[in-house]
């Protein structure tokens, strides 16, 4: 059965964490290895065959020597014993280890080898045996004899019908072979040792610049993009990005990249500005003529003479509607200050009589919700328990107090429990606002501190809702240094504001908050 072979994470891991450095290293040290190995068996293969060659050729003299031998004295068959004259062995000029036999009618009669003082040593019967196997009509043949190794032999016919072999060993060519393998596998080795320093010297500084590179597009990534005036002072040093190789093309691409997002994040903040400019300046004219016009809606009103049923319902609505809009006027220009980057005020503000004058108005705007006022966060016993202190400008926190009990009063049901719970945990205070209705829809929770962000048919014009409630909580919390979130719930929906405080819990004084008995720390209070 097939089937294609998966690799799994740590594959993937070990890829990623091979640097370019060592995959260069690798690569010319694998190529190394295998143009030497590659030269060197085709060395040995073509040095193999050139010996056998020349062996042949020796070999093709040693069968005339030994013809020229048995015509002057070979005994021919049947005459003297077994192992008797072998002078067709010691002619002139045969070499130690030449091998020669004769054979008659399928029997080897003779055969001796020379030794290494030229005297012919007689062979046993098994070796014997193996030379029957050599045809005459056959050039040289590789056989390997028993007792003596691999040998070439030749076969060659006589006159009078019996069969003379004659052999020289292969032992030289195997050893010359053998050495000049391990020389080859030992140069090898050292090639590679030597590519790996000078190599890898030679790559180190090849992509020395690339870590300029690196560091330049770090640096680069820790910079605030998000909003206001952003300066990218890191380029890539001038004198790597003008070489010409790879390395400068990147380098030069890179510092390109730069000014080009330079240049886009400052026509950004350039437009963001005029928007911004345009939005305080349009909501500041805007506050005189609708104070003009509340103002006169309400004149109308207050004439003694009885108006027409429909002008009295005319005016009211146009009274309600300058209102409306006065409001969002003013969440605008708050908004626009703020994202101008206006420092707000600093003192030192006690959330809890914060909350619970929140509380007592989110109660008066919405009676029929249960409203719910949780100290339990908080330690009696400390000696502070009334004081939940932050630095920060005490109407805007009060702001975000009131725009998120709001904004649970709006968009929940009759009924629903709202709870208003304030802490400390860590070096900060914490201030929730958690309620049991239908909770944030998942499509809203990313966007929710968005401004004119609405989600259902509540948020409408209706209901008073201009979509910049929580936007204004969101940009008031981090004028003051602090983080608000939504995080999901298994029912209903909570805001959760984090502000440093202005002292730790050891430091804070004892004195009372001045909140008469409306709170009772470490218990829950209920609005009326």
């Amino acid at each position: 059965m097939t089937g294609s072979v998966a690799h799994g994470p740590t594959d993937r891991v070990a890829r990623r964490r091979l640097t370019l450095r060592g995959r260069l290293l690798l690569t010319l040290v694998a190529v190394t290895a295998v143009v030497s190995l590659t030269v060197g068996g085709v060395s040995v293969v073509l040095l193999q065959a050139f010996l056998v060659g020349r062996l042949d050729d020796q070999l093709a003299g040693a069968v005339a020597r030994s013809s020229t031998g048995r015509e002057g004295g070979f005994p021919g068959p049947g005459r003297g014993p077994r192992g008797g004259d072998f002078g067709f062995l010691l002619q002139p000029g045969q070499a130690e280890g030449t091998l020669g036999a004769e054979i008659e009618d399928g029997t080897v009669e003779r055969v001796a080898v020379l030794d290494d003082r030229g005297r012919a040593a007689s062979l046993e019967t098994d070796t014997a045996s193996a030379l029957l196997g050599v045809d005459p009509g056959e050039g040289p043949t590789t056989v390997r004899l028993a007792s003596l190794g691999a040998y070439r032999l030749v076969a060659t016919t006589t006159p009078d019908g019996s069969t003379i072999v004659t052999g020289l060993p292969l032992s030289g060519v195997r050893s010359t072979t053998l050495s000049l393998l391990a020389i080859i596998v030992t140069a090898t080795a050292a090639g590679v040792v030597v590519v790996v320093l000078l190599g890898g010297a030679v790559i180190q500084r090849a992509v020395r610049p690339l870590h300029d590179v690196t560091r330049t597009a770090t640096r680069v990534r820790d910079v605030d993009l998000t909003s206001g005036a952003v300066v990218l002072p890191d380029r890539v040093p001038a004198d790597v990005a003008a070489t010409p190789d790879e390395v400068g093309e990147v380098a030069s691409a890179l510092n390109r990249m730069l000014d080009h997002v330079e240049a886009a994040l400052a026509e950004r903040h350039r437009s963001e500005t005029q928007v911004r400019q345009f939005v305080a300046d349009a909501s500041h004219e805007l506050r005189t003529p609708l104070a003009s016009i509340q103002g006169y809606s309400e004149l109308v009103r207050r004439r003694p003479e009885p108006l027409p049923d429909d002008v009295v319902a005319a005016m009211g609505r146009v009274e309600s509607e300058a209102r409306r809009m006065a409001g969002l006027v003013d969440d605008l220009l708050l908004l626009a200050r703020l994202d101008a980057g206006r420092p707000v005020e600093r003192e030192e503000v006690d959330l809890v009589p914060l909350a619970v004058a929140a509380l007592s108005d989110a109660h008066a705007a919405g009676p029929d919700h249960r409203w719910v006022l949780d100290l339990d966060g908080l330690d009696p016993e400390s000696g502070d328990a009334d004081e939940v202190t932050v630095l920060g400008e005490e109407a805007r926190l009060q702001q975000v107090l009131a725009n998120l009990l709001g904004n649970a009063r709006v968009h929940t049901p009759p009924g629903t429990t709202v709870t208003l719970r304030v802490e400390r945990s860590g070096g900060d205070a914490v201030v929730t606002v958690a309620d049991d209705g239908p909770g944030v829809p998942d499509g809203l929770r990313d966007s929710v501190f968005e401004r004119f962000t609405r989600g259902d048919s509540s948020r409408s014009r209706a209901a008073g809702s201009t979509g910049l409630g929580l936007s204004i909580v969101a940009a008031v919390v981090r004028a003051h240094g602090g983080t608000v979130a939504s995080p999901a719930q298994a029912r209903g929906a909570a805001f959760v504001v984090s502000l440093p405080l202005a002292r730790s819990s050891d430091e804070t004084s004892t004195t009372d908050g001045g909140i008469g008995g409306d709170v009772h720390h470490g218990a829950q209070h209920q609005g009326p």
